[in-house]
């Protein structure tokens, strides 16, 4: 297989402006990570060469903030990395990995990063590739700010530092924060430590949003290591030993080409290819659940920096993320653990970092989990999952006859699904601020009741097939009864499109959304064929971009065209118009189904959205984006419903090409 490249340069040649801010990330398997620019220090409270993954009551931590970077150059010379002379010519991707080559004064360095998988270690590797002749070495500086995941910069360093050093090996502990340990490999390795030095950090993204931007570090002093063979590394760890860096890089590249190779024949080159790479970081073995039955636990982070595990989330990208890349072994695990935490028939909305129990506020994760389990048994035809989990499928279905939490419940009089309670946001348009809920959308939603009629319409399937055909006659009766009443209540003749909920608390919500898109776009499709090129066409004039689809329609009165602000700026835009990357899988579904000829068409939509790989973190896909032109990304870095719904969607182009 050829190496997968992506290359980023300066804005002008010898320039040391580049664009940006261009971001990079490398994920461990375990949802710990290491981020930050492709050039310059952290400006988030997120960056830095290793955030850990650690068991409970721990969870994420930031172990390891800053480093400070000078090649000892023959003839005395000290040239700090990416300064005035040492600049940074060039960032690229190989085969997902960073690699920054620094050119300047006759000496060429470039580094390199990887993370073992499923270790909380970083590995840095510095060879010089030109001036090294004579004694050439590297000299670095960490500075620390060990903190819980997430919390804000100006947190007081933790404690006394404990150093504990030997060899080219040191330990550093802050207070009652965990060690990070600190190993160089190269020749003649030495430390230079003292008493530690502090110095205050500006992080400038943090001002942006409105948060604390200044923050403490500590050092505990230098560490150097000659260059040997013309390389030197640096082992950063949270564990009780490191592996060589020399062995987690060929490990690391095999495993990576080893994943585009088990992926979907249309994910074998370029950018989807790079893609599937980029699915890599959002599949993990949580150290904060148990595992089930045997199974090591598996579940989906729903975006880097700092979401969690969110059951919504999962569902909707488990196709994209494992089934489709070669990982269906993955995939049951995923749906087991979420099954094993099903409370009053619904699975949770998330997992708070380094906690056990979930969060169940959420009327749309337990529907999407039927579609999941849907989509693994269709794709990988284990019937012996579905067997094991029709008691709870059965379970949860049962539930939401009855009524549960949130005021989820049928209404007897239509057969449709309401939900809504005070204070909650229940829908994925789940923006809250203090008590202010953005769109609380109570009443019967579009894509809840889109997403009712294809879970009655599965049960009633797998029912049958297991035996149970008065269930499965119950299951299918209730489903023809939604289809009736969806298409007599939602559909609007004089709009051209749905409503985006009915009896709500203002009464019928005209307001044009993408949510009605699900109606379309699921494997049971509850809208009526006429209607389809319709609404596909209104969604597509309205709030398709070339990076997502728009969450809210111009012109209404809640538009907010860019992201921006404080919490309060932010939440209030985040679904009033705001643009989202994943909406890009149902909108080609949808628009498939309407139009079944225009492949063609569905895959320039998607390629539209490849410059992406350039311009907010290199090689992925992030959450959002302005709703207004340029549509400047915000959000997550990456986004895993973003990055899955684009490879289901070019699978789904893809098979529908003819020939």
């Amino acid at each position: 297989m050829p190496d997968l490249i992506r290359r980023l340069h300066p804005t002008d040649p010898g320039s040391t402006e580049w664009p940006g801010p261009t971001e990079w990330i490398v994920a461990n398997g375990l949802g710990g990570y290491a981020t930050g620019l492709v050039a310059g220090g952290p400006i988030r409270r997120y960056h830095g060469w290793l955030v850990a993954a650690l068991p409970p009551p721990l969870g994420r931590t930031m172990l390891f903030n800053h480093l400070e970077e000078t090649v000892l150059a023959p003839g005395g010379h000290r040239l700090a990395l990416g300064g005035e002379v040492l600049k940074l010519a060039e960032f690229r991707l190989e085969d997902g990995l960073p690699v920054w080559r620094f050119e300047g004064g006759g000496v060429v360095v470039e580094r390199r990063l990887a993370m073992p998988w499923r270790r909380n270690e970083t590995h840095l590797l510095w060879q010089i590739l030109a001036g090294g002749d004579g004694d050439a070495g590297i000299e670095l500086r960490p500075w620390l700010q060990p903190r819980p995941h997430g919390t804000p910069v100006d947190a007081p360093l933790p404690g006394p530092p404990r150093v504990a050093a030997e060899g080219g090996r040191v330990e550093i502990a802050l207070g009652a924060m965990p060690p990070l340990r600190l190993a160089l490999e190269g020749e003649a390795p030495s430390l230079d430590l003292g008493a530690g030095d502090r110095r205050e950090w500006y992080y400038a993204n943090e001002d942006d949003g409105g948060d604390p931007a200044r923050g403490p570090l500590w050092s505990p002093g230098t560490l150097s290591v000659r260059f040997a063979g013309g390389a030197a590394a640096l082992v950063a760890s949270a564990e009780d030993s490191s592996s060589s860096t020399a062995a987690t890089f060929a490990a690391e590249r095999a495993r990576r080409r080893a994943l585009v190779a088990r992926a979907h024949p249309a994910l074998h080159d370029g950018a989807a290819a790079e893609l599937v790479l980029a699915a890599d970081a959002f599949v993990v073995t949580p150290r904060h659940r148990p595992d089930h039955d045997g199974d090591a636990a598996r579940s989906i982070i729903a975006g880097y920096h700092w979401f969690t595990d969110w059951g919504r989330d999962t569902m909707i990208s488990l196709e994209g993320l494992t089934l489709l890349t070669g990982r269906a072994d993955e995939a049951a695990p995923i749906l087991r653990s979420f099954a094993g935490h099903v409370r009053d028939g619904l699975i949770p909305n998330m997992f708070p970092d380094g906690a056990e129990q979930g969060l169940y506020n959420t009327a749309d994760a337990t529907l999407w989990f039927f579609h999941a389990v849907g989509r693994c048994v269709a794709l990988t035809g284990d019937r012996a999952l579905l067997t094991e989990l029709l008691p709870v499928l059965s379970d949860i279905i049962e539930h939401h006859r009855r009524g549960t939490r949130f005021g989820i419940a049928v209404d007897p009089a239509d057969g449709l699904l309401r939900q809504g309670a005070d204070g909650l946001q229940l829908t994925w348009m789940d923006a809250k601020v203090g008590d202010w809920v953005v769109t609380p959308r109570r009443g019967k939603a579009v894509e809840i009741n889109a997403l009712w009629y294809n879970a009655l319409a599965l049960m009633a399937e797998w029912l049958e097939a297991a035996g149970d055909a008065a269930g499965a006659a119950r299951a299918g009766a209730d489903a023809a009864r939604v289809r009736d009443s969806f298409n007599r209540r939602f559909w609007a003749p004089a709009l051209g499109h749905l409503y985006d909920v009915v009896d709500g608390e203002g009464g019928d919500d005209a307001t044009l959304r993408p949510n009605q898109l699900f109606a379309l776009s699921l494997p049971n499709p509850v809208l009526e064929p006429a209607h389809w090129p319709a609404v596909a066409a209104a969604v597509r004039d309205r709030l398709l971009t070339p990076v997502g689809l728009r969450s809210l329609a111009p012109g209404h009165p809640d538009y907010k065209p860019r992201y921006v602000g404080d919490q309060w700026g932010r939440d209030g835009a985040y679904h009033q118009g705001t643009v989202w990357a994943w909406l890009i899988g149902p909108f080609i579904d949808a628009w498939l189904r309407a139009y079944p000829d225009d492949a063609e068409g569905a895959r320039a939509v998607l390629s539209a959205m490849l410059p992406e790989l350039d311009r907010f973190a290199v090689g992925t896909l992030g959450e959002v984006f302005d709703a207004d032109p340029p549509h400047t990304p915000r959000g997550c870095i990456a986004q895993a419903w973003s990055v899955a719904e684009w490879l289901r969607a070019w699978v789904r182009a893809a098979e529908a090409q003819p020939g």
